[in-house]
Order: C-alpha cells, then sequence, then structure tokens
C-alpha cells in the first residue's frame, strides 16, 4: 500500500490547537501551534513546561508535542517518555489517566514502527487500558479510535478492523469539531480505499485531508498530504508537481519528516 507508511501523530484532543473553543483565545495555546505546525517542537515543549509540571491536561499536551517529534524526526524518545511518566504521575481521574495511556501507547506504536523498540504488545495493553477508562462521550475517544486504527493497520495488518476503527474516529472528530483530527482519518480513510483500489474515493479523502491541513496551517503535515494525493493521480504532470512541493516543504521544514524525505527522490524535489 503506498499511502500506508508511519502516520503523523495528533496531539492530546481537547487539549488546545486548531480544534476550536476557548483554547483559541489562549495566547500559550495559539503559540504552540504555531511552533508545532513548523515542526519547532522543542520549543513548543518549553513554552508548555511550566503548566505541565501542576496541569495533568497540559502535562498530557506536552508529551503529545514530544511524541509527535519523535515520530517526524525519529528522535527524542528519552525525553518523551520522561515527559510521558510525568504526565502519568500527575493524573488524578479516569480521563487524566486514559488521556495519559492513549498517550503511552502511541509512543509505544510509533517505536515499534520506526524499529527503535519493539514495543507492540505495550501499545495494545495501554490503549486498551485508556478504553477502559476513557467515557464514551470523552473527547479523547475518537483519537483512541485512531490510534486503535493504526495499530490494526500497520501492526497487525487487519484492514477491515482498521477501517472500522477509523470511521468511528471519523464519526467522533467530526462530532466533536476535532478539524485536525479529522485530516487524519480522511487521510487513513483514503488509504485504506487506495488498497481495496477504489482510487477515486481515495483522491477525495486524500484531497480532503490536505485542504483541511492548509486551512489550518498544519504546515509540517501538508507534505505528507500532498505526496499521498499525488500518489493516486491519473495525471502523472500534476502528480509530479505536487511530489515537488512536497520535496519543497520538506527542504523548508529542515527535512521533516524525516521518513517523507527518504522517499522523495532527488528529481521529484526539482
Amino acid at each position: 500500500m503506498r499511502n500506508s507508511g508511519l502516520s503523523e501523530p495528533y496531539g492530546a484532543t481537547g487539549s488546545g490547537g486548531p480544534e476550536g473553543g476557548a483554547a483559541q483565545g489562549d495566547p500559550l495555546e495559539r503559540a504552540v501551534w504555531r511552533l508545532r505546525s513548523r515542526a519547532c517542537w522543542d520549543d513548543a515543549a518549553a513554552l508548555l513546561a511550566p503548566r505541565a509540571a501542576t496541569e495533568p491536561g497540559q502535562a498530557v499536551r506536552r508529551t503529545a508535542v514530544l511524541v509527535e517529534r519523535c515520530v517526524f524526526t525519529g528522535e527524542g524518545w528519552g525525553a518523551a517518555e520522561d515527559s510521558l511518566r510525568a504526565a502519568e504521575a500527575l493524573a488524578a481521574d479516569d480521563e487524566e489517566r486514559g488521556a495519559a495511556a492513549c498517550e503511552r501507547g502511541h509512543l509505544a506504536y510509533a517505536s515499534t514502527l520506526l524499529g527503535v523498540r519493539d514495543r507492540a504488545d505495550e501499545a495494545r495493553s495501554a490503549l486498551g487500558r485508556a478504553a477502559a477508562l476513557l467515557g464514551p462521550q470523552s473527547p479523547t475517544r475518537p483519537l483512541l479510535h485512531f490510534r486503535r486504527g493504526l495499530i490494526a493497520q500497520h501492526l497487525s495488518d487487519n484492514p477491515s478492523d482498521a477501517t472500522a476503527a477509523f470511521e468511528r474516529a471519523h464519526a467522533g472528530a467530526t462530532a466533536h469539531g476535532h478539524r485536525l483530527l479529522l485530516s487524519f482519518t480522511w487521510r487513513h480513510l483514503a488509504a485504506m480505499a487506495e488498497h481495496d483500489g477504489r482510487l477515486a474515493e481515495a483522491r477525495h479523502g486524500f484531497a480532503e485531508s490536505l485542504r483541511i491541513r492548509e486551512d489550518l496551517g498544519y504546515l509540517v503535515g501538508i507534505a505528507p498530504a500532498l505526496a499521498s494525493l499525488a500518489a493516486v493521480l491519473p495525471d502523472a504532470a500534476e502528480a509530479a508537481r505536487l511530489r515537488a512541493e512536497a520535496g519543497r516543504l520538506v527542504r523548508l521544514l529542515g527535512g521533516v519528516p524525516a521518513w517523507l524525505a527518504e522517499r522523495l527522490t532527488p528529481a521529484a524535489d526539482d
């Protein structure tokens, strides 16, 4: 499957960012979003550190930022693990413990997929624990569905379970107004459609994912969206143009996502 490589992550749902709500008026959250979307994860984590020391929600958000750095760069695993342990220690109720468990599952998944260390069992266990802790209406549950879909897609090679999980995540992201998560669910539902040979559906999904990321200014996620859409376009010239644009963005951001930089040939980047 051409578009079934490592998914970009998505940070803690309900803790700010581009999804809307009161956080849009929070200068700290706006600053963190700008830094994160431009691949400045260390700076974003530093801004969150004072509040993350005492607030469970911000501790999980800081962890999500550092896990995102791991996924995009393949580096920073120790810092993400330390932040995660701190978030787990601060969690005081089921929602907070479930959100922290969801981040542990994602960190373990990324470590496994990138070949750092096989933590597949830990990933499944942590997401199972999150499922038991989070209530049916929890704003984190759509993210949990999405991450369980990633495991089914990439670690278990179970397309039917992956599609079902992505569909649940898509519905939840729509209901909660989590636009960035919606860009991920569009992207992965499109990848499953591509896997099944439904290329028109795949093109629609990848295009929707790209549109949302451009609307949100999620710069670090635009290149993967461009490359995925290019892979299912029937027009070779247009596909080449999108791959070239993806290559330029990767270079602009200093070679991230690292996994995409490896795939884009020099000729496609010219």
